[in-house]
């Protein structure tokens, strides 16, 4: 009975709504609403189906941006069941600013056993219809970049240090990647894993976008994710930037969720004025 309802938890994508303040500033973010998802892990457990669900539930809360940190794949593209009609889905997503994504761990064209990949001595090479893929999707790609948006606020995409490692590819560091920035906008970053808050919060980041923990995904991964990450899932002050974690639309390994959430996390931008 636990293993049945694990199953269908898992496919039913919930909205979890968050309202963030951060301290007024000249981009006027008072009425900005971001939709933030992660780990798709589109592939043998998550195809059409969830994300029809994920993108009609996404229109109905009118975002006026989409963010998605990382994991978009389950390491293997051959896994997806229809890649294009998946694809199709994906660029249904509206929103006023349009779709983003950084890449996650999983984002690499690799053998995967049970959710778990094996390292090589090697570099991974890239596999070009990933990022085919985000295309025909209308998934515009950050990866260690930023983009200005409206003359409101910037967007940043971190590269992931997992991928990037595999990949035998550098990273920047948050100080590298916000170099040169207007100081009046604010910064909003996708960061796959959100292993790195003190560093982002000291490079002026306003609020950081991540998923990849899962929150654990069944219990009692739910308890032990706390010991991992200072902000395992939901949202966190840290000093001046807020950490928005969430716990991911699709499924890592069993396609089991118990004592966890897919969802579709909403975040309120509202502002508040400087002391």
């Amino acid at each position: 009975a636990v293993s049945i309802y694990g199953m269908v938890n898992a496919r039913w994508i919930r909205i979890t709504p968050y309202q963030v303040k951060v301290e007024k500033q000249a981009g006027d973010l008072d009425s900005l609403k971001i939709a933030l998802v992660a780990d798709l892990h589109l592939g043998y457990s998550v195809g059409t189906a969830q994300m029809r669900q994920m993108v009609d539930k996404i229109n109905a809360q009118n975002p006026d941006l989409v963010v998605i940190a990382g994991d978009i794949f389950d390491n293997e593209y051959e896994a997806i069941a229809n890649p294009d009609r998946v694809a199709e889905i994906l660029s249904g997503i509206k929103s006023r600013y349009g779709v983003y994504a950084c890449w996650g761990n999983h984002d690499v064209s690799e053998k995967i056993l049970a959710g778990f990949t094996f390292r090589s001595a090697e570099a991974v090479e890239r596999d070009s219809r990933f990022e085919v893929f985000l295309e025909n999707a209308g998934i515009h790609l950050l990866e260690d970049e930023v983009i200005e948006i409206d003359n409101r606020f910037y967007l940043a995409g971190r590269k992931d240090p997992d991928k990037a490692d595999k990949e035998k590819e550098n990273r920047l560091s948050p100080e590298e990647l916000l170099e040169g920035l207007k100081p009046e906008l604010p910064v909003f970053v996708m960061d796959h894993q959100p292993d790195e808050l003190e560093k982002l919060e000291q490079a002026g980041v306003c609020v950081d976008l991540s998923g990849h923990t899962h929150a654990g995904q069944m219990f009692p991964g739910n308890l032990f994710v706390r010991l991992r990450w200072e902000n395992p899932a939901g949202a966190m002050k840290k000093g001046d930037m807020w950490s928005c974690v969430t716990s991911g639309a699709g499924v890592w390994g069993p396609a089991m969720r118990i004592g966890t959430d897919s969802e579709i996390m909403i975040i309120n931008i509202k502002e508040t004025e400087r002391i």
